[in-house]
């Protein structure tokens, strides 16, 4: 007997859609729905999946799919095990994040290589709290290559992931600085977890929507600069789903 074969597995039914190659997760109900409307989506293409809504668009023969709103690592990856047994196979996560690095400010954008686990959802899939774990790098490229082609400025390097949005506390926020990691968020490393357990690719965009780096905490949900990034990023995402390489599409 295999002792660490899961009881239960993600499927594809009779019933499931095709998600095409390439999904869009998004942590923010209002940044899916923009998407949508930039894509040109109808009220027939929307269907839900959970608790979120899924939406896909066809364009020009590519099929991409848009999945959200998501929170919390746990919910992230139930969606992530899901969408792969459905078919698809290239994940980017849209999301937010607070900043830690003082360098890193409101409306910026982030570009993580990697994420500090410290989130409990990687563990059933065989890594350690404090362990780093990496996005892909193809995926990754593949974002860099949009924000360069549209000259948005964006850090690169690595978030933490925690479940425990009230206790970011002073000692390990001045202990993430020291370790020069950019922001903390909900889900990313989970996700990168899974995507290397199960063989597919996933990166991530973020936008800084809150400081931490002061150890007070400063929001910017209502700044111009924050909703004006936000809608770049939007656009970041629409440009990503149009030009969905073939490789990829056939992924």
């Amino acid at each position: 007997m295999n002792y660490d074969e899961a009881v239960i597995n993600p499927v594809k039914g009779n019933n499931s859609p095709d998600p095409g190659s390439v999904v869009i997760l998004v942590s923010s109900g209002k940044d899916m729905n923009a998407i949508c409307t930039l894509l040109g989506a109808g009220p027939d293409d929307f269907s839900n999946l959970m608790t979120s809504r899924f939406c896909t668009i066809d364009q020009n023969g590519r099929r991409c799919s848009i999945v959200g709103p998501i929170i919390g690592a746990p919910y992230a990856v139930i969606l992530l095990e899901t969408l792969i047994a459905w078919g698809a196979r290239r994940f980017v996560f849209f999301g937010l994040c607070g900043a830690i690095s003082r360098e890193v400010k409101t409306g910026d954008i982030v570009l993580p290589t990697g994420a500090v686990i410290e989130e409990g959802t990687s563990l059933h899939y065989g890594e350690n709290t404090g362990k780093t774990v990496f996005c892909s790098k193809d995926t990754f490229s593949w974002i860099k290559e949009i924000l360069s082609r549209e000259q948005f400025p964006c850090h690169e390097g690595i978030v933490w992931t925690t479940d425990a949005a009230f206790r970011e506390t002073t000692g390990k926020v001045s202990s993430y600085q020291e370790k020069n990691i950019l922001a903390v968020e909900m889900e990313t490393s989970a996700l990168f977890t899974v995507g290397r357990f199960r063989e597919v690719d996933v990166g991530a965009i973020l936008v800084v929507s809150d400081e931490l780096s002061t150890l007070k905490w400063k929001p910017g949900f209502g700044e111009e600069r924050f909703k004006k990034n936000c809608k770049a990023v939007q656009g970041i995402i629409t440009k990503l789903c149009l030009t969905i390489k073939p490789e990829l599409n056939n992924a």
